[in-house]
């Protein structure tokens, strides 16, 4: 039986519904009534840094592959007979996937056809077909796509900084691995690691868009089966707070120097709550957002461009402040940066500024439920970080001046960070 819960949020005079359906699956619908489209992503709680874990009880822990994920994912979109992307055609919906640290995503928007697609995402999905004859032919095509990653000047620039502050978390490594680490990817580990985390205990199904719950239901009974749930462990080696070095370099085909800086976070075999990571992205709008004083006086003197930004970087036993951009002397902007931490962290956060830039956050947030895209992300994101989609704009209000400037204190330190450079060859 299906246990169906209704959630509404005051402020923006909506609700979404979330679902606990017979088979072990979340499912979340958030409709659009006067909405052309619909958006779905059905995602499992299994990324590329999951490579070493046990599944059951009675397990031991295992070491696959690093890239496995990943090439899971792409494998998924075979099948004996026709592919998903073939099938997807006939009903005229986008599809696509991505793979991150910690997750796996499947996703298709639409404007007709809707449950015809549902069914293609869901059945797909939970239908492995792999063979020695398909695993090798995509060892090629993924090995090519590495290498052309590998010479991506800005993909280069993170990984780069990535193994220049992480020594063991596996968050250093390439989502889709290393040609010789998918070398050693068979059948038997692809359905090893699928039965594990593609357990629909392990995975939510989220749509929005002009959709009822009834449509969902509908497809969701007729394609899933009952699944049991496994309890999944993951093992990480402890991370030192350190970092590995304060600088790294790589050459590759640039017109001007790329940059990624990097301020490590201790957070031990943890991740951060919803309310550190709103206060960090609160506190990086204030440090050198678009709209402050260090941003304007960098771009003034074309030490960087528009491309410059700034992002939190945080999950299980990670975490990091990130500025990012293209620069002519990169020690500069690091200096500047250095110098405007330490000036907030002696002076403290201006109380109008930390008003002006909560605002701004605020009406993002809100702005964010107009999108059918980013409300099914917002959903399933938040699911698999324990947080519940509305909580966001009761925590984002609740947050003070205060909160900021021990934040501020306390998650950077800048004797701790790295800096990555990519330079012409």
């Amino acid at each position: 039986m299906n246990n169906i819960k209704e959630i509404k949020n005051e402020i923006l005079n909506e609700k979404y519904y979330e679902i606990d359906h017979s088979s072990g699956l979340k499912i979340f619908v958030y409709p659009k009534e006067n909405y052309s489209s619909c958006y779905a992503i059905f995602g499992t709680k299994y990324g590329s840094t999951d490579n070493c874990f046990k599944a059951g009880k009675n397990g031991e822990y295992i070491t696959v592959p690093e890239g496995i994920a990943h090439f899971l994912e792409h494998k998924l979109f075979e099948s004996e007979e026709r592919g998903a992307f073939e099938r997807y055609s006939e009903t005229g919906a986008s599809a696509n996937a991505y793979t991150s640290f910690d997750k796996t995503c499947y996703l298709f928007s639409c404007t007709g056809n809707f449950s015809a697609s549902l069914e293609i995402l869901l059945d797909f999905v939970t239908s492995p077909y792999f063979t020695p004859e398909t695993v090798s032919k995509e060892q090629g095509i993924i090995g090519q796509e590495i290498k052309m990653t590998n010479d991506e000047p800005s993909w280069a620039s993170l990984f780069t900084l990535l193994k220049a502050m992480y020594k063991t978390h596996p968050v250093s490594i390439d989502i889709a691995g290393t040609v010789q680490s998918i070398s050693e990817i068979t059948a038997d580990l692809l359905y090893e690691c699928y039965n594990a985390f593609y357990n629909l205990n392990n995975m939510a199904l989220a749509v929005a868009g002009n959709v009822t719950v009834e449509e969902v239901l509908a497809v969701a009974d007729k394609i899933l089966k009952p699944s049991e749930e496994k309890q999944i462990e993951r093992k990480f080696e402890n991370e030192p707070k350190e970092v590995v070095s304060r600088y790294a370099e790589k050459h590759l085909d640039v017109s001007r120097p790329l940059f990624a800086i990097g301020y490590k976070e201790d957070v031990g075999n943890t991740r951060r709550t919803l309310k550190q990571t709103l206060e960090s992205e609160i506190m990086l709008d204030i440090i050198a957002g678009k709209t402050s004083a260090l941003y304007e006086k960098m771009m003034e003197s074309g030490l960087v461009n528009t491309t410059f930004y700034s992002e939190y970087f945080e999950g299980l036993g990670y975490g990091a402040h990130i500025f990012s951009g293209e620069s002519e002397n990169p020690e500069e902007v690091r200096r500047r940066i250095d110098e405007e931490i330490l000036r907030l962290q002696s002076e403290g956060i201006d109380r109008r500024e930390f008003e002006r830039i909560k605002k701004k956050h605020y009406g993002k947030f809100i702005m964010g439920f107009d999108d059918v895209d980013a409300v099914a992300n917002f959903l399933i994101n938040d699911y698999f970080n324990g947080d519940a989609s509305f909580d966001g704009l009761a925590v984002l209000e609740s947050i003070t001046v205060e909160d900021i400037n021990r934040r501020l204190n306390e998650a950077i330190d800048v004797n701790n960070s790295s800096m990555s450079v990519i330079k012409a060859e």
